[in-house]
């Protein structure tokens, strides 16, 4: 499969390994793309799993909508339910990273009829954000949020200097310099890819209650943190427990930045592949 459809749009995807294999789906964050998957992939491959990961709406070109409105949660959910659609598979192993972390919860509370298990990557279940926010410096973490949407002021930012201040951003944050200065460029010079990728930011505020009313998950549920992640902090990383009741493991990375699939991408597919393996049978670790 090279691409699926959902409602005229059109998006890429890289689908390798065996069809009828377990199935893994890797839903990348901004400013990323199905590419920065390789390195995970690679392992989970040679594991004998289907892998199959996605350019997301926004990042690909034949599914840029221009509406704010065309990038809520509900949305971004049904693209990857119309994915396991096209893939033919009744259940995958759901993985996410980033803001494609943020659309597997979702996913896995909404339609867990969809999924055998998920593995979420630096960010925390969206109940545990919130709570964060006010008992911790969640709220001051998260800053770029904020800033991501304003109106033209983030494009100018990250097209200032041929993107040297974007690239400066990402390395602070422990994106190697050759890796940050790969995703501005992508985004600098594809039309529209920017703006598409913004929309996501653009449309929390449509997405408030949604993000307040996000379920329990009860599917088997691995969670990825990592000490280094300048963006989101313990206090919710600790408190995402609370908010699964399926069987779950709690699994942080001293030392590594928030670009997990980067930087140390065997340690995160071994996670992933113990979490298909195991299952249901995973024990809960504590941190």
């Amino acid at each position: 499969m090279e691409a699926f459809f959902r409602n005229g749009l059109r998006f890429e995807v890289l689908d390798q390994g065996p069809v009828g294999a377990e199935t893994v789906v890797l839903l990348h964050g901004f400013p990323q793309s199905a590419r920065s998957w390789a390195a995970v992939s690679r392992p989970l491959l040679a594991a004998g799993y289907r892998v199959i990961a996605p350019d997301q709406r926004g990042y690909t070109p034949g599914a840029r909508p221009r509406s704010r409105r065309s990038y809520r949660l509900g949305e971004l959910v049904a693209d990857v339910v119309a994915l396991i659609d096209a893939a033919g598979a009744d259940r995958v192993h759901l993985v996410g990273h980033d803001w494609g972390d943020g659309v597997a919860w979702m996913v896995a509370a909404t339609r867990p009829d969809r999924l055998h298990s998920l593995t979420a990557v630096s960010a925390p279940h969206p109940r545990a954000v919130v709570n964060a926010m006010l008992t911790s410096p969640q709220l001051l973490q998260a800053w770029h949020v904020g800033f991501f949407q304003l109106p033209w002021l983030p494009e100018a930012a990250v097209r200032a200097r041929s993107g040297r201040y974007a690239v400066a951003l990402l390395q602070r944050s422990g994106l190697s310099e050759h890796v940050a200065r790969e995703y501005i460029d992508r985004l600098r010079a594809d039309p529209g890819a920017l703006a598409g990728a913004l929309s996501w930011y653009r449309a929390m505020p449509l997405d408030v209650s949604a993000g307040r009313a996000a379920g329990a998950v009860t599917v088997p549920t691995t969670y990825v943190w990592s000490t280094g992640d300048t963006a989101l902090g313990r206090r919710a990383a600790e408190l995402t427990r609370r908010w699964v009741t399926g069987p779950f493991d709690f699994k942080v990375l001293d030392g590594v930045s928030h670009w997990i699939p980067e930087q140390a991408p065997e340690e995160l597919a071994a996670s992933i592949s113990e979490r298909v393996d195991g299952g249901a049978d995973l024990p809960s670790e504590d941190p």
